[in-house]
């Protein structure tokens, strides 16, 4: 369906997350990925999704002059949202100890912003789901970030690993969401792109 409507259309993803890749791919679109090395810093008076919006439309504008008329970029950011502050990705295995040991027995908020640019606008949409984690144990901690390795991942997790089957017991809102992609948002969003 999207295939079909999308077809004079050239997407081109700018995220290397092999997550994101995927869920286009199951959405059976066409598309290319393009990279940009970005330094992800935003002002510090960013409050939650406006701290996604902006990386969004940052990673979005490095590619301002490259985009032919048919091209539609998309690019996303993700964020785990705790105790009003934003948690990314861990800088090392104790931080990623200390972040998931932080989430566990807690609620926390994941936000992903969407930005879709082409050569005359630039549209950003987000979602935000409520994750809340089982108190874990120490060992069981250790066992995830030996075993599965989450250092690429905001909040130190990936809801699709073993990690979200034993610790996860409650979630509110988009489940791809937490994986990194809303993609009930953008499907929506390119079913209406082309009229």
């Amino acid at each position: 369906m999207l295939k079909e409507k999308l077809k004079n259309i050239n997407i081109i993803l700018a995220s290397g997350s092999p997550r994101r890749q995927q869920f286009l791919k199951d959405l059976n679109l066409d598309f290319e990925i393009r990279l940009k090395d970005i330094d992800e810093v935003y002002p510090e008076h960013l409050f939650a999704e406006e701290i996604t919006n902006f990386l969004a439309e940052l990673k979005a504008n490095a590619f301002q002059n490259e985009l032919e008329k048919n091209d539609l970029l998309i690019s996303s950011d993700t964020i785990v949202w705790f105790n009003n502050k934003a948690v990314g990705k861990p800088k090392n295995y104790d931080d990623a100890f200390q972040i998931v040991k932080s989430l566990a027995g807690a609620t926390h908020q994941v936000i992903t912003s969407v930005c879709f640019k082409t050569t005359e606008q630039i549209t950003t949409l987000f979602e935000t789901t409520s994750v809340t984690f089982s108190p874990l144990a120490d060992e069981a901690i250790h066992y995830y970030l030996k075993n599965y390795k989450p250092f690429d991942k905001a909040g130190a997790y990936g809801i699709q690993d073993w990690i979200g089957l034993v610790g996860i017991s409650k979630i509110e809102g988009s489940y791809t969401n937490v994986v990194g992609l809303p993609t009930e948002k953008v499907c929506s969003f390119l079913l209406n792109f082309v009229k």
